[in-house]
């Protein structure tokens, strides 16, 4: 690994353990020549997935995506920052143990949304009113029935 601060192509490992996330190794690296040391993180290659948009388009699969989506419903509720985190963990691990190559955006949005209806019902509900496109209230009523009930 090349070290990011004298760029020297060789460093060597000092302590190697599994990553906060369970998906990955935390790696704390150290270079012979500046005596620096920084963190890498390995994880494994995962085949690109594909997300197939409502208008048909493709594009490639990001996580980040997601992430900011559950961040924007979670926007001013009293939901921790590792609460979000881990929820945007399992929605991946929900998608990727598919195993599909492609994947509809729709299905995305219902993961997400079965995500956050155990995390917080306002942000379920936020989430919702933007990702079925509530029309009128009428459409909101019924969505806030389904949770009361």
């Amino acid at each position: 690994m090349k070290c990011p601060y004298c760029n020297h192509p060789d460093t060597r490992v000092i302590d190697s353990r599994p990553a906060d996330d369970g998906c990955s190794i935390r790696r704390r690296r150290s270079c012979d020549v500046c005596g620096k040391r920084f963190t890498t993180y390995e994880k494994v290659e995962t085949i690109p997935l594909i997300v197939i948009k409502k208008d048909s388009t493709r594009e490639q699969y990001h996580r980040d995506k997601i992430e900011s989506g559950v961040l924007r419903a979670c926007y001013k509720r009293p939901v921790p920052t590792e609460k979000i985190q881990a929820a945007v963990d399992r929605i991946e691990t929900k998608i990727f143990s598919m195993e599909a190559k492609e994947i509809p955006s729709s299905k995305i949005g219902e993961i997400v949304m079965e995500e956050l209806k155990g995390l917080d019902e306002v942000a379920y509900v936020r989430f919702a009113s933007v990702y079925r496109e509530f029309k009128d209230v009428n459409t909101f009523m019924d969505e806030l029935k389904k949770i009361l009930e």
